[in-house]
């Protein structure tokens, strides 16, 4: 299935009419089923949703998605697919924190790259299908997302801070896509070179790191995995 989104801005719902025409037409993708349309009234965009495993995913509260899309996407998720459970994650409202994965982006199965900001407790809304027809339970928590992510995924979590434990340093690197990563396998991560405190950190942990130049793709914002659109994903439970 596929999430075809309304934009939070204006100017943007105008590059969801490819994927429109894309899921609308191409004969490999025209039966593809939709979680959600470019024709809803509440915004969603692809940067605050990540996959965790084929029963959780993960969704950012942004300044560019909405919580009532979060609802409607859940209660399709639930009926159309595996997944039993949606984290809705809180975030600032602010331009550097645009999507949840410009702050925090999945390495391995239990491995995550994230912006120093986000180690301590934040609100997450366990979102899980209610007793009645497509209503939902959810529940509020304030908990670290290493907490919550370990007992979702039943796994010791290991957190790797984008740019160290240096403040400046973190916020420079994850202002240039530092903490936007591209796992194409588990373990193995497309990164813009130019964040060289991050990847040694990366690699220092096991992961490999496999570095693409940016120094125009960073200008307008937007690193490997904002540029990505996964087609198919092998299981690999």
């Amino acid at each position: 299935g596929v999430s075809l989104h309304k934009m939070h801005a204006n100017v943007r719902n105008r590059e969801s009419l490819f994927g429109e025409y894309i899921f609308k037409y191409h004969p490999t993708f025209k039966d593809t089923i939709k979680f959600y349309d470019r024709d809803e009234t509440s915004s969603i965009e692809g940067g605050d949703i990540l996959v965790l495993n084929k029963e959780t995913i993960a969704i950012g509260i942004s300044e560019r998605t909405d919580p009532d899309a979060i609802e409607v996407i859940s209660r399709r998720l639930f009926k159309e697919t595996d997944i039993k459970l949606v984290l809705a994650i809180d975030m600032p409202k602010k331009r550097a924190f645009v999507h949840l994965d410009t702050i925090w982006t999945q390495l391995d199965f239990n491995k995550f790259l994230v912006h120093h900001a986000f180690l301590g407790k934040k609100d997450i809304f366990m979102i899980t299908p209610g007793s009645k027809k497509d209503s939902l339970r959810i529940e509020k928590r304030n908990e670290t997302l290493k907490r919550v992510f370990s007992r979702v995924l039943k796994s010791p979590i290991t957190m790797i801070p984008c740019g160290g434990d240096d403040a400046i340093a973190s916020d420079r690197e994850q202002w240039n896509d530092g903490a936007n990563t591209l796992a194409i396998a588990p373990g193995v991560v497309i990164v813009y070179e130019r964040n060289t405190i991050t990847n040694k950190l990366l690699t220092e942990h096991g992961i490999t790191v496999l570095p693409m130049t940016s120094s125009e793709l960073s200008r307008g914002r937007g690193g490997p995995r904002c540029m990505s659109m996964p087609f198919y994903r092998e299981d690999l439970e």
